[in-house]
C-alpha cells in the first residue's frame, strides 16, 4: 500500500516537474497576430532622415526604414499601417500596444531594452557634430564643445538629448522641436553645432550647403540601431531577425541604402 503511495506521489511529482518546464505560450505571437488581421503595425516618428521621413507633401513616409517595412510587410504576406510617433512617446506608444514594430534609426539603449526586445543590430553608429565647415577645427572634442559660449541644439526626447543633457555641463543646450529643419538653427547662427548620429550627419552636409560633419568617421560614443519589438515575444522575434539577417546579406539594405543616403 505504502510502495503504490510512495509510486503515485512519484509520478505526479513527474509530471508536475514537467508542466514547470514546458510552460504553454499564454498567448499567440504577433507573428500570428499581423497574419490573422492581415496587417502591420508600425511605429515611426517621420523625422529623421536617412531612415524616416514624413513627406508633408504627399503624407506619405519614406527613407530607408520605411523600405525596409514595406519588405517586412511582403515576407509576412500582410499590408503596413505606418503609425506616427515622437522621439518623446516612442517607448510609450510601443509598450502601449499602438505598434507591432517600431522602425526608424531606432538606437539600442539599455533603458529601451528594459521595455522591449531589440532586433539584430542594422548598423554601428556614433553621436558627432555637425557645425558650420569654418567652425570644425573649433569642436572637435567634448571639451572643445562644453565651454561658456557655445549653443547646442537639439531634438526632444531621444539619445541626441540624452548624449548632449550628460556630456555638456558648461555650454548651452537649447531643445528645437522640428527634427527636420533643426539644421538650419546652425545655418542662421542661433546654435553653434547639433551632435547627433555620424550617418545623419553625413546626409545633412550634402542636404546643407555650408555645414560640415565633424569627423563622422570617429564620432563620440559607439551604439548600435536596430527594431523594436515586443518584450517576451520570441516567435516574433525569431522571424524578423531572420528576415533582417536575410536582407543584410543578400544585397537588399545595401541597395535600400544607396537609395536614400545621396
Amino acid at each position: 500500500m505504502i510502495h503504490r503511495k510512495l509510486k503515485a506521489l512519484g509520478t505526479g511529482l513527474l509530471l508536475a516537474a514537467f508542466a514547470l518546464g514546458t510552460p504553454a505560450r499564454a498567448q499567440e505571437s504577433h507573428l500570428e497576430q499581423v497574419q490573422k488581421i492581415g496587417a502591420l503595425k508600425v511605429c515611426t516618428t517621420g523625422d529623421y532622415r536617412p531612415f524616416t521621413y514624413l513627406d508633408p507633401a504627399t503624407g506619405k513616409f519614406e527613407g530607408i526604414d520605411i523600405d525596409l517595412a514595406n519588405d517586412l510587410g511582403t515576407a509576412l504576406g500582410v499590408k503596413v499601417e505606418f503609425v506616427k510617433t515622437s522621439w518623446s512617446n516612442l517607448m510609450k506608444d510601443f509598450t502601449g500596444g499602438a505598434c507591432d514594430i517600431a522602425m526608424g534609426g531606432i538606437s539600442i539603449t539599455l533603458p529601451r531594452q528594459k521595455a522591449a526586445y531589440f532586433s539584430i543590430p542594422i548598423m554601428v553608429d556614433g553621436k558627432t557634430p555637425i557645425t558650420k565647415c569654418e567652425n570644425v577645427s573649433k569642436f572637435q572634442t567634448l571639451t572643445d564643445i562644453d565651454k561658456p559660449g557655445v549653443t547646442a541644439v537639439v531634438n526632444p526626447g531621444g539619445t541626441n538629448e540624452s548624449f548632449a543633457r550628460a556630456s555638456l555641463k558648461n555650454a548651452k543646450i537649447v531643445v528645437f522641436p522640428d527634427n527636420t529643419t533643426i539644421f538650419e538653427e546652425i545655418l542662421a547662427g542661433r546654435a553653434d553645432l547639433m551632435m547627433t548620429d555620424a550617418i545623419e550627419t553625413r546626409l545633412q552636409e550634402k542636404r546643407h550647403p555650408g555645414l560640415c560633419a565633424v569627423h563622422p568617421d570617429k564620432p563620440f560614443t559607439f551604439s548600435e540601431k536596430a527594431f523594436l519589438l515586443p518584450e517576451g515575444d520570441e516567435v516574433f522575434k525569431a522571424f524578423v531577425d531572420q528576415w533582417l539577417h536575410l536582407r543584410l546579406n543578400d544585397g537588399t539594405y545595401a541597395r535600400i541604402s544607396a537609395t536614400w543616403i545621396r
